[in-house]
């Protein structure tokens, strides 16, 4: 059982950069998997990036690949996601989630998610 909060985001312009959060409550997070989702207007959800529960694996969408990072700090119970170089197609409502069955890029593999945070980019 987890319970998800997501914070950081924010009115930036392109180029610039964004570091969210994802916060935890509740038993065993550090045996969570974590993915960051975004939907933006008129789109369906689309996965960004997830790491495995230990830190050692990390996975990303083409779009996003060598602009974001993804880092947990478990004692912390907190997931990251650093945005760097950031493009108005970037603009999106961003959501953590997390799941124990090892699937990463989709999001019926998961199990509970966050309420999400908006992240808009102007050009």
């Amino acid at each position: 059982q987890v319970q998800l909060v997501e914070s950081g985001g924010g009115l930036v312009q392109a180029g610039g950069s964004l570091r969210l959060s994802c916060a935890a409550s509740g038993r065993s997070f550090s045996s969570y998997a974590v993915g960051w989702f975004r939907q933006a207007p008129g789109k369906e959800r689309e996965f960004v990036a997830a790491i495995n529960w230990s830190g050692t694996s990390t996975y990303y969408t083409d779009s996003v690949k060598g602009r974001f990072t993804i880092s947990r700090d478990n004692a912390k119970n907190t997931v990251y996601l650093q945005m760097n170089s950031l493009k108005p197609e970037d603009t999106a409502v961003y959501y953590c989630a997390a799941g124990s069955r090892g699937i990463y890029t989709y999001g019926y593999a998961y199990d509970y998610w966050g309420q999400g945070t908006q992240v808009t980019v102007s050009s």
